[in-house]
This record gives structure tokens, sequence and C-alpha cells, in this order.
């Protein structure tokens, strides 16, 4: 292991390109693409494309949660960026993406983390496109197909669907992307952890294990057993399966429950990772926001303080009900338990409430 050594010695560099390496095997990412390690998480990965890329053409933001309108907030008020059009949907529903043409660049979001949403396939992207995409794809990667072909910019973090520590984003970079850093030049100051160039070239360095800042080999090190693990399992297929497997666990339980509903009303557009409910049941939504938001929280709480499961209430400013994660690195006999402790945790607030 690299522990107490720099990122900058061999043995460190070593083990950040093995990352590199195995991300390539592991994900199924083409020989054409670059693959970098980056600062700030997936959203670091997200900022340093927007901030280098967007610019030279019209841009087309797509967003449907709370994610995606970070995207938009970026584009719209802090980048001055002329031309924009902006595709929005609520929680729980996808936008009309077929109004995205080849011809602008495109930021959106693969899997809608807070929504539990989906693009069920990139067919709305023209295969001979000339502008850029760039998918957040932090809760699809791992666990959703993500076309190569079709993608000029994937981003994701090491925390989502591998579990990793936080703080480290990965940047994967089709020859179109590359072509697009090295042609433009923006026309605002770009701070050092943006910086994917160097005298006009492309800074392969980065892509070589050589990061921008100081990462964490603990990560690192932590990161590649992970990636080790998932070969051994069975590979991307497995985890694709695994996570399909534990979202029709929930989803089979959610269709024979009367009291709750996917959020996503379309099948095919349904998030295999994180998995958003809402309550339906009539008294619950006869009670006012705050009324609603205290009942839903209470489960969460209830079921907390059981020691059963944690943190799966839905996002803030998402519909009151539950988020449960579902990739392939969730056992699915967890889902399987935690079912029988939601109906105990409905039936007590009912009880509690009414």
């Amino acid at each position: 292991a690299a522990l107490g050594r720099s990122h900058r010695s061999p043995l460190g560099k070593k083990v950040l390109k093995e990352v590199i390496d195995l991300t390539r095997e592991i994900l199924q990412v083409p020989d054409t693409h670059r693959i970098g390690i980056v600062p700030a998480s997936d959203t670091g990965a997200v900022e340093m494309a927007m901030w280098s890329m967007l610019g030279p053409r019209g841009v087309d933001v797509a967003a449907w949660e709370s994610f995606g309108n970070a995207w938009i907030t970026d584009a719209k008020t802090e980048l001055p960026l002329k031309d924009l059009r902006v595709f929005s949907a609520d929680y729980g529903s996808l936008p009309d993406l077929s109004q995205y043409t080849g011809d602008r660049d495109l930021v959106f979001t693969w899997n809608g983390t807070t929504g539990g949403v989906r693009v069920p396939n990139a067919d709305f992207i023209p295969a001979d496109r000339e502008g850029v995409t760039i998918c957040d794809a932090t809760s699809a990667a791992y666990a959703q197909e993500l076309p190569w072909d079709k993608l000029d910019v994937v981003t994701y973090s090491w925390q989502k669907n591998m579990g990793g520590e936080a703080a480290h984003g990965m940047i994967i970079l089709s020859p179109h992307a590359v072509e697009r850093l090295e042609s433009h030049k923006p026309e605002w100051p770009m701070p050092k952890i943006f910086r994917m160039t160097k005298n006009g070239k492309l800074n392969e360095a980065i892509f070589e294990g050589s990061t921008i800042n100081t990462p964490s080999l603990m990560c690192a090190e932590d990161h590649i057993e992970s990636l080790k693990w998932v070969r051994a399992q069975g590979g991307l297929q497995w985890m694709y399966d695994r996570a399909n497997a534990n979202f029709k666990i929930l989803q089979d339980w959610i269709d024979k429950t009367p009291w709750i509903e996917n959020l996503c009303a379309v099948p095919e557009q349904r998030s295999n990772t994180g998995v958003c409910m809402k309550i339906v049941d009539p008294r619950f939504e006869a009670l006012d926001a705050a009324g609603r938001s205290a009942f839903a929280s209470g489960i969460v709480k209830m079921i907390s303080d059981e020691g059963v499961a944690y943190d799966f209430g839905s996002y803030r400013t998402a519909p009151p009900g539950f988020r449960v994660w579902a990739s392939g690195l969730i056992d699915p006999q967890d889902i399987i338990d935690l079912l029988p402790w939601l109906e105990w945790g409905f039936a007590v607030q009912c009880e509690n409430t009414f």
C-alpha cells in the first residue's frame, strides 16, 4: 500500500494509474477515451467540464431533480452563456428530451439521484452530433449501461455505486471532448483545479495518474479493492443484474402496497439505484405540507432508532416519502428485511397521527 507516500512518488503514481486502468477494465470504457481522477467528487468533475468546454455553441441543460438543477444554476447565473435553453421537469418526470438538437452542447444527469428518474436510453442524442454532451452519471455508473458513443464527458464519484469514500471525482473524455478542450479557450478565468489543458493541448499527465491536486492514497487503495471485488463477483454485468434485482424487490412490494407509489410513474424511466417513493394514503394526503413532512420523517426516525436503516428519507425538496439505495453494492436480503419495517413504521405513525 502507498499509505504515507507522496502521490507524486513512483509508488503513488502507480496506485493512481491502477485506479484508472481498473476503471477502464471494469466499467468497459473504450480505449479511445481518457479517464482522470479529479478533485471535489462528481460535482468537481461536472464543474470542470462545464467551465472548460461550454461557450462556443448554444447550450441545453436538462434537469428533473436537485442536482440537475444545480447545473442549470451554473449555466444560467454563473457562466456568462449567451445562448442557453433549459429543459426541466418536476420530481418524478422527465422533460421532453427530443428538443435536443445535435448542433448544440448538452448537460444532463443520466440518473436523477434525488428524483428516482433516469433516461431509459440515449436515442435522443444524434449519432452525428456536432455539440458536446456532458453527462453527470454519478448514480448511474456501475448500475446502468452508458452508451459511450453518445456521451463525450461522463462524470461520477467513488462514493455512489462503488461505495468508496467522498471527495474524489472521475471524468471520462471522448476524443470529441478532447477536441473541444484543445480548440476552445474560455473567456473567463479558469481556476487551477478546472484546468485540463497546458499550452493549448490536453494535459495527458492527468489521465495517467498525475492528479491536479493531492488525492487520498488510502481512498485510492480502497477503491482498487472495490474494483477488484466487482471483478471477482462477475464484473459490470453482475453489478447491473444485482441492481435490477434489488429494484425488482422494492417495486414488487410497492405494487402490492396501497399506501406507497414509485415517485416515477413511467416504468422504463424508474431508477434502479436511488429508488424514490411517495406516500399516497388519503389520510396522509389530507395533511398540510408540514404534516406530511413530519409524518414521513417520523417513520424514518423510528426505523433509524431501531438500528434497521438510516438516511432513507426523501430529499428535502422532493415529495415526502422514502429513497432507498438499491445499487449492486446492496445485499438483496437487506432490502427484503427492510420492507416489514416500513410497514411497521407506517402503521405506528398512522396510529399516532390519525
